[in-house]
């Protein structure tokens, strides 16, 4: 995979500060009389994620000419949603690690960590309402409900060894591409574009979204389990590929070995990256809706650094 795209914190090297408020935004709107609350989620805020969907927001919002302050809000809105799903995922995926570090219903239990789940989902729609802007909370309501059935649906096929590549892109879309799309949308419509431009964002991010799912399923093949963060393998026992895997929801280290060395040998993960290549172009190729500008260069080069993440 290429390894020359720019880095993360220089593509957002402008929106820095914003993406800092929104740290800030989280951490006040999440403290609570329960101070288990407040501990989770500092604990959660501290894990390392990459804050790429509340990005995206921003930078769409800049891209449309937006420069008030209720980008920051909706920005710090989509990262709840985004921990609310990452905290329940973790317990479904019994999954003991989130980026090197134990989850959350690993170190607090599964009960703490639902409700604590359901918490963040409730605040994040409070915190929506906080602005009398219904369109943006009912875009934020349909890609929270496309989630949890993505999930869902997910659940219903694992084991299938059957499951089709359409079923599979249909679960990506539902959990990560329409979160991705609502984010740039909600730029779009903050700086009020036109019809148009709205369409090219929301298409953008929902590509960009596949783009990056597809990644983060190849790194479980290809990556090093120290530097994803996670123990590499997780999503084959969870019983996503492989008919014998599947069946036993089990793998062994040769087991494992004698796998990857099949990917390889029928070129399926070529296959899936060339895939993820696809809907980066196809990402890029909508915001030439927009003119020339810092904050296009910016969401421009974010497809090219997801194609060379390695964690």
């Amino acid at each position: 995979m290429e390894k020359s795209s720019p880095a993360l914190s220089q593509i957002f090297e402008p929106i820095r500060a914003d993406l800092e408020k929104v740290d800030e935004e989280f951490s006040r709107h999440v403290q609570s009389k329960v101070s288990l609350i407040p501990q989770i989620g500092q604990y959660i805020r501290t894990s390392g994620g990459k804050r790429m969907r509340p990005a995206v927001l921003l930078m769409a919002a800049r891209l449309s000419g937006y420069s008030g302050d209720r980008a920051v809000l909706y920005a710090a809105v989509v990262e709840f949603i985004h921990t609310a799903t990452l905290v329940h995922d973790d317990i479904i995926d019994d999954a003991d690690l989130r980026r090197g570090r134990l989850a959350v219903h690993s170190r607090w239990g599964n009960d703490i960590t639902v409700l604590l789940g359901d918490y963040l989902y409730i605040k994040s729609m409070a915190l929506a309402l906080t602005h009398d802007t219904l369109e943006i909370v009912r875009l934020l309501c349909d890609v929270t409900l496309k989630m949890i059935e993505g999930e869902l649906y997910q659940l219903t096929k694992n084991g299938d060894a059957d499951i089709t590549e359409e079923e599979h892109f249909d679960i990506m879309r539902r959990k990560t591409a329409y979160l991705f799309g609502g984010c740039a949308q909600i730029g779009g419509l903050l700086g009020s574009v036109s019809k148009e431009r709205e369409h090219a964002l929301r298409e953008y991010g929902f590509n960009l979204g596949i783009a990056f799912q597809l990644v983060d399923d190849l790194l479980d093949y290809t990556g090093d389990a120290e530097t994803v963060g996670k123990p590499i393998g997780s999503d084959l026992r969870e019983g996503k590929v492989i008919r014998d895997a599947v069946a036993s929801r089990s793998v062994t280290e040769d087991q494992w070995n004698e796998l990857r060395r099949g990917l390889r040998e029928h070129a399926s993960i070529d296959y899936a990256y060339r895939r993820a290549i696809e809907f980066a172009d196809g990402a890029k190729k909508h915001l030439y809706a927009f003119p020339p500008s810092p904050e296009r260069d910016a969401l421009v080069a974010l497809p090219d650094y997801v194609l060379s993440r390695d964690r």
